[in-house]
């Protein structure tokens, strides 16, 4: 691995092209702007199914009409980082690139982006135990950047920092204080989504925004909701890990932690069998044993029960929680809807809210069979938004604003 030279990263060089990288355990999601503040895309793509026979490699530039897509040889995560970083060269060129920003999902005391230095690496190396699910990963592309291009600025965005501002009792997990002091708390995650969310509704004068309550729901292969008074969040539905709160795609959310004890004394399931289970045979792919894709589940819930089932649990928990949240928030003025299944699956969002006209929350069908950007109906006090989330420009931008502030 390259030696981090921090002082040869100088921010006085950037030139206001940057690079922001969306790791996950078998994607990797990027995306190149250029421009100043305004933060204008020129090109975007994904690799996905990393590890896997059929792993494929997306990008659409400014001037493509059409995504294209290629099969890709990338039996493990590392051939799949060289493969992007080489085609990134061939294609803009290693010159056109002034920084990179990167997604962090747990960052437990780091809750502000940072600057990548060794000091920063190894302390997150210490805290891999916490999210063994990605921090190893996002530190193997950090690694890679830093071998290929060394003198290139990096910049590491903390999903876990839009919930620095809960309030103790909202961190807190009921457990021997002694594990307070480690550090074990409620941190919550998919933070850069709900800071891109919250920038859109100051952008469309939504006044739940900055004074006011606001639930913000992301439902995709990860779910989580986020309760927001006056522009901080004040609770969230993961906890620790992001195996916490609803259901998902693969990972269970919240269950019985006796199950642990149990399922080690009547299977012999030990812990790491645990958390393989939770994290990645649970949600809607255990439920269901057919498919972790919501729109899989739709299009057969009318003839399988196991199907039906899943989505059912998965909407219930999602209507409890905004109950719960409704409460903890004294209120609501805005409700959005983002994430794959949020912006995109109108029979879940029409399950969820279905019954919650108590809390004034009714949708307008047909705009909301539509993806509008505004679901509620016009006699609905809350305001229903489905908002397509950009984690990615929120990198962007926090790269953009420490690059120019520390210059």
């Amino acid at each position: 691995m390259a030696t981090i030279n921090v002082t040869t990263q100088n921010p006085a060089q950037f030139n206001s092209a940057v690079l922001a990288i969306n790791g996950g355990s078998s994607s990797i999601r990027f995306a190149v702007f250029h421009g100043d503040a305004s933060l204008r895309r020129s090109l975007h793509g994904k690799i996905d199914r990393i590890g896997l026979a059929d792993a494929t490699f997306r990008f659409k530039g400014l001037n493509d009409t059409q995504e294209t897509s290629q099969s890709l040889k990338a039996t493990d995560y590392a051939s799949a980082i060289k493969f992007l970083i080489e085609w990134l060269e061939d294609r803009i060129g290693p010159q056109t690139i002034s920084a990179v920003g990167h997604r962090i999902v747990h960052g437990m005391h780091h809750t502000t982006p940072e600057i990548v230095t060794q000091e920063l690496l190894d302390d997150l190396r210490k805290i891999i135990p916490c999210d063994p699910q990605h921090l190893p990963f996002e530190i193997e592309l950090i690694e890679a950047f830093l071998d290929r291009m060394p003198q290139l600025p990096q910049i590491v965005c903390f999903d876990t920092g839009f919930h620095a501002s809960m309030p103790r009792v909202a961190k807190l997990l009921s457990l021997p204080r002694r594990y307070d002091r480690k550090g074990i708390q409620r941190y919550g995650f998919h933070g850069l989504s709900y800071q891109f969310l919250m920038q859109e509704l100051v952008r469309l004068g939504d006044t739940a925004a900055t004074q006011g309550c606001a639930i913000l729901a992301h439902l995709g292969n990860g779910t989580s909701m986020t309760a927001v008074r006056d522009g901080k969040s004040i609770d969230t539905s993961m906890g620790f890990t992001p195996a916490a709160g609803l259901p998902m795609s693969t990972r269970s959310g919240n269950v019985d932690p006796g199950l642990v004890g149990y399922l080690a004394r009547s299977e012999g399931m030990t812990s790491a069998e645990f958390d393989h289970m939770v994290n990645h045979e649970s949600g809607l792919i255990g439920v269901s044993e057919i498919s972790s894709d919501m729109r899989d589940l739709i299009a057969q819930e009318s003839s399988d029960i196991r199907a039906a089932e899943a989505i059912e649990l998965f909407c219930y928990q999602a209507k409890k929680w905004i109950g719960a949240f409704v409460a903890t928030l004294g209120g609501l003025q805005t409700l959005v809807f983002a994430g794959g299944i949020g912006e995109n699956v109108p029979s879940v969002r029409h399950r969820i809210c279905e019954g919650l006209s108590c809390f004034g929350i009714e949708i307008d069908e047909e705009n909301n069979a539509a993806n509008a950007e505004v679901i509620s109906s016009v006699n609905s006090r809350v305001t229903v938004r489905v908002i397509r989330t950009d984690e990615e420009q929120v990198i962007a931008g926090e790269v953009y604003r420490i690059m120019q502030s520390s210059s």
